[in-house]
């Protein structure tokens, strides 16, 4: 399988390449970096691949797209495509509602695997948390991420996403209007990513926890993930990683 790797200095983007290169069943086919980035022009890992920037002329014959970038390089690469129908995985976060809206336009062109939390496990442990707001509605819960100092202090897009499934299961259950469970946002040193979600349920605790020990959880999900996205054929369309779990596309 040939990937284009969008982002590929980044800190997720690097681990990346490392996978794609250190898997004899993967091909690195395109290594795409910021138009600024000082490694333009640099082989990648010695070798006679280049990174460079995106380009409107550009060519890259690829199974598919993994997009670890900023919402802006991330919606540059999908204007760079065209109408080429390449399924991209992306792993970027951070795009505001206008951003959204962009790439639900370029959905319709190709299809888009957009998922806050690609790390190994992270699909598990949201569908044990949405077991647990099911099996008690009424308990209090809250949701609380730690990210390396370096983050910024809003919450990520993986705690919105837990706190926005809560609520609504927790609407669909009860029909009554909990309101999103409160999201505690801290940064701490190089912690890479810990999410915690804790039911309180008045006598007794449930306390789930997702800890990252190393970024090559980020890339190594995102590589699985894009292993089962192309082995489908798909319509264009914007999907998640719950759309691959099916019998025909086990996890």
């Amino acid at each position: 399988m040939r990937i284009g790797v969008m982002g590929a200095s980044g800190r997720v983007g690097l681990r990346v390449v490392e996978a794609i290169l250190a898997d004899p069943g993967l091909e690195l086919a395109a290594a795409l970096v910021s138009p600024t980035s000082s490694r333009i022009g640099m082989p990648v890992a010695g070798g006679i691949l280049e990174y460079r920037p995106i380009e409107p002329s550009m060519n890259c014959h690829c199974d598919v797209f993994v997009d670890f970038s900023t919402p802006t390089a991330s919606l540059a690469l999908q204007d760079s495509m065209g109408e080429k129908p390449i399924p991209v995985v992306i792993g970027t976060t951070g795009f505001d509602a206008v951003q959204e809206a962009a790439l639900t336009r370029h959905a319709a062109r190709r299809p888009l695997l957009i998922e806050p939390n690609f790390a190994l496990g992270f699909d598990g442990f949201e569908a044990t948390v949405a077991d647990w707001a099911r099996r008690d509605p009424g308990a209090a819960v809250t949701v609380t991420e730690t990210y390396h100092a370096r983050k910024k202090p809003e919450p990520s897009g993986t705690s919105r996403r837990i706190a926005a499934m809560i609520d609504r299961i927790r609407r669909e259950a009860t029909g009554l209007d909990f309101g999103p469970p409160p999201i505690l946002v801290r940064r701490e040193g190089d912690v890479v990513g810990t999410t915690v979600v804790r039911f309180d349920l008045g006598t007794a605790e449930i306390v789930l926890t997702h800890a990252v020990a190393s970024l090559s959880a980020f890339a190594d999900g995102a590589l699985a993930a894009a292993r089962r996205f192309v082995s489908v054929p798909r319509s264009p369309g914007r999907y998640g990683l719950d759309t691959l779990r099916t019998p025909e596309d086990p996890r």
